[in-house]
């Protein structure tokens, strides 16, 4: 009997890695979303390089060094051996969101810098954990003496005065500033690996969105279905790229599965217009 071995696709792969919280592949999964844009990536060469900087690193602490000396070296490792930081002569170039790039590059914005510095503390036994902040993706470190939060970018801890001071444009964005202000805590709740990758795709899907490429779009669409099957906005968006590809039937499924389970306070006309103009096509 012949028996046929194929490959799976980047899709599939994607979707092994996300399927379960209690074994979600957080640094893999972050690697594999290159593979729609470059898929002669392989993922267990980019471990690879990984666990060699992370043999570097571990042969400059000794046994009984304690967390926050740890801290240290990872840091002068990391930023100042390395010399990994933001890529702010080009901030929106979607590489930029590639952990096998930002290895070579090292630029990056600073959720990828984050995942891959964490993936390095956790080597180390750091207890570290990515945090949601809005506009600018934080780490923070649980220390004997306390919590600290880290920018990516540099790795800089942040005082609460900083903290507070960078949360400023959103509230004011958002309309918050006359209300009962949030607890700057709040804000600082550690981010499931599920929203890490989310973040991650949408910071793609607003590249490509604001540059028209509907096809790298519906990609990234594809990828944030998976991991986030209830999200009915991907749905919406999903065939929004549909549409614009021509793919007319795929564009109807998710539209209309997009008006059967969204929000009813949200305004659909403009969706179920969308839907009318596809069926009379």
């Amino acid at each position: 009997m012949n028996l046929s071995l194929t490959a799976p696709s980047p899709l599939d792969y994607f979707t092994a890695l996300v399927e379960r919280d209690i074994e979600f592949a957080l640094f893999e999964a972050a690697i594999s979303l290159a593979q729609d844009e470059y898929p002669e990536v392989d993922v267990q060469t980019v471990l690879n390089e990984v666990d060699h900087l992370q043999a570097r690193v571990r042969r400059r602490i000794a046994a009984d060094t304690g967390p926050v000396q740890k801290l240290r070296v990872l840091n002068q490792f990391f930023f100042q051996d390395l010399a990994f930081a933001g890529n702010v002569n080009n901030y929106y170039d979607p590489d930029n969101s590639f952990i096998h790039i930002l290895l070579h590059t090292r630029r990056g914005i600073p959720i990828t810098l984050a995942v891959l510095w964490m993936e390095l503390a956790q080597g180390l036994g750091l207890s570290v954990r990515g945090v949601g902040f809005p506009g600018h993706f934080l780490v923070k470190v649980n220390l004997p003496m306390g919590q600290v939060v880290i920018d990516p970018i540099d790795g800089k801890s942040l005082s609460r005065e900083e903290l507070s001071e960078r949360l400023e444009p959103y509230r004011r964005r958002s309309g918050l500033m006359d209300e009962l202000e949030t607890p700057l805590g709040l804000y600082l709740q550690t981010a499931p690996s599920r929203d890490i990758i989310a973040r991650m795709l949408r910071n793609l899907k607003e590249i490509h969105k604001s540059h028209s490429d509907w096809l790298r779009l519906l990609a990234v669409q594809e990828r944030l279905i998976v991991l986030m099957p209830e999200a009915w906005n991907e749905y919406r968006d999903r065939g929004l790229a549909h549409a614009q590809l021509g793919h007319t039937e795929q564009a109807l499924a998710d539209l209309e599965c997009y008006l059967v389970h969204a929000d009813e306070h949200v305004n659909l006309d403009a969706i179920a217009d969308w839907v009318d103009a596809l069926r009379r096509s």
